[in-house]
């Protein structure tokens, strides 16, 4: 089964619409947002992947202020939104969700033992490794176009990407939108 992953879309209808594309492209079955939706008409777009029966899933992130909006989305969408951490089976994987906004907890979830595959955004930064414990940690990287901040040399949102995950061969595609 294909999964489609993305996170910290932070707004950005047109990248979202993107992603939704190349998630329809590639046959996904399930969708999960790791967090950083924002605002409730970014969900919104999903709908067009769940009137073909793709099961939306999503975490909150800590830009999510708008918990009630977002989770009357969801309910539109026939999707699922966990609060801080979702846990799910997909084809006989534990996977563990988790923002990722503190880097203890997210470690303490990939050293527990109790997942298969652990997927976190807010770095805004793509990972796809398997640790010593041959736990799958993946990160998406942020979905937002990239924006670079007047006060850094760093950009804030750079490349925007998501993946899609594969259980079968449990392999990770990275797209860049």
């Amino acid at each position: 089964m294909k999964i489609g992953i993305i996170s910290d879309t932070h707004d950005d209808i047109l990248n979202t619409n993107k992603a939704i594309d190349i998630f329809s492209q590639n046959n996904v079955s399930i969708v999960i947002h790791v967090g950083d939706f924002v605002a409730p008409p970014v969900v919104t777009e999903f709908k067009r992947l769940s009137k073909d029966g793709v099961k939306i899933i999503g975490v909150l992130g800590n830009n999510d202020g708008e918990e009630q909006g977002l989770k009357e989305e969801f309910e539109g969408i026939n999707g699922e939104l966990f609060k801080e951490i979702g846990k799910i089976k997909i084809d006989n994987l534990k996977f563990g969700i988790y923002h990722g906004t503190d880097a203890k907890k997210r470690q303490k979830m990939i050293d527990s033992k109790k997942f298969d595959v652990c997927i976190f955004g807010h770095t805004h930064q793509k990972e796809n490794y398997v640790d010593e414990k041959t736990v799958i940690v993946l990160n998406p990287g942020t979905a937002h176009y990239p924006v670079k901040m007047n006060y850094t040399h760093d950009r804030y949102f750079g490349e925007s990407t998501i993946m899609i995950f594969d259980t079968n061969d449990k392999t990770c595609l990275i797209y860049d939108l």
